[in-house]
């Protein structure tokens, strides 16, 4: 996830059309006690489908006996991920408990590696991309293949199920009208004198999956590809040295309070600000950058050592059923099975005609090599830039 990963608003005129489909993408406690978890003939720790549970019946029941799913990094005005944690809730019975929703990606495989073999270890993960495929290298998580996982196009997942992509939506520009005067549509925008220390984005990319990102949607704009994401380092420290970069990590807290009035986020999150901020006296304008159109999906994933392995798989399970994935679009954000879910009529035609489309559409995604590429070269360099 990505630091502080809240919603934000309705699109501009431009962006108000028909669904966006991104269906090409490749992209200390006590010792835990509930891995013995059985549901059918197996181990829930080891289950790699519905059938080592005997089938749906069979992995609810073994999820009711743990009756408790730790979550990490899930902001409930995330994707609608508080609309989704109540339902499924109401409808298990489990408890979700949901620590650090304002933390990041790498806060997520921290926790993973620093609470093995503690009930305080996360259950789930959601994560950027380049964070997703860096823990399935380093053997963090469990192979796992939830019953659509044959209706998840072959680049949106790992073939055996050790991550797969859940939601997504594209890099996006927020501003808020009220105190920018005119707000800024593209990259080369942002250099412009009057958005002196305005600019401001969501998280650090080093850290964060929006503010990575970013980064590569900077880089896109100006000369790079995803071979390479360094000019868009170069044009953030650009940013820097105008005046116009403000460091402060962009939240809604942040944005109300008039400190980041213009916010590159995601356009699933900055299209849920027009909606949050609407009685506040924001008028939140988003506008999807034409000379940097990226877009990307998250990842979900389980710890390869949940305490709770049977609900880790059950919570998988509900959000890939029709409700999971339409309670996505609740939250502007594209869901995985878009585009299996249109064909086969299950999808929510009302939520599906709110999300936006984009004037140059983003189809060529980065290979697990680019991301890992490019994730090292913004490791290494990003701090002196932004430093300078």
């Amino acid at each position: 996830m990505t630091v502080h990963r809240h919603r934000a608003a309705a699109l501009a005129a431009v962006l108000t059309a028909a669904a966006l489909s991104l269906s090409a993408c490749g992209s200390a406690g006590s010792t835990a006690k509930s891995g013995d978890a059985k549901g059918g003939s197996g181990n829930a720790r080891t289950a790699t489908s519905l059938a080592d549970f005997g089938g749906m019946d069979g992995l609810v029941a073994a999820a009711k006996k743990e009756g408790k799913l730790h979550v990490i990094t899930l902001p409930r005005d995330w994707a609608n991920y508080g609309k989704l944690m109540d339902d499924f809730k109401a409808k298990y019975g489990i408890e979700i408990e949901d620590e650090n929703p304002d933390g990041s990606s790498q806060d997520e495989i921290n926790a993973v590696k620093s609470r093995k073999g503690q009930d305080r270890a996360p259950d789930t993960l959601d994560l950027g991309s380049a964070f997703a495929l860096s823990a399935a290298k380093e053997g963090l998580l469990a192979p796992y293949k939830v019953a659509g996982f044959d209706k998840i196009p072959d680049t949106m997942k790992d073939p055996a199920g050790l991550r797969v992509n859940d939601y997504g939506g594209y890099v996006s520009i927020g501003c808020d009208a009220k105190k920018v005067a005119n707000c800024p549509k593209t990259f080369a925008d942002l250099l412009k004198p009057e958005y002196k220390g305005q600019v401001a984005l969501n998280g650090n990319p080093t850290k964060s999956g929006s503010a990575f990102g970013g980064v590569y949607a900077a880089a896109l704009a100006n000369g790079g590809s995803l071979d390479n994401i360094q000019p868009g380092i170069d044009f953030f420290a650009r940013l820097k040295q105008s005046g116009n970069f403000n460091p402060v990590e962009s939240t809604p807290a942040t944005v109300e309070k008039g400190e980041t009035p213009i916010s590159i986020d995601w356009s699933y999150l900055n299209a849920g600000y027009t909606d949050e901020f609407k009685g506040k006296g924001i008028d939140w304008k988003v506008s999807i950058p034409s000379d940097g159109s990226y877009a990307q999906f998250y990842n979900q994933a389980i710890n390869k050592d949940a305490p709770h392995p049977a609900a880790a798989r059950l919570w998988m399970e509900y959000l890939y059923s029709v409700e999971g994935q339409n309670g996505f679009m609740g939250g502007y954000a594209t869901p995985a099975m878009f585009d299996a879910m249109k064909k086969d009529g299950s999808l929510d035609a009302a939520a599906a005609a709110k999300l936006p489309v984009v004037e140059k559409p983003f189809t060529t995604f980065p290979s697990s090599e680019q991301i890992d590429a490019a994730k090292k070269v913004v490791t290494e360099n990003w701090a002196k830039a932004i430093a300078g």
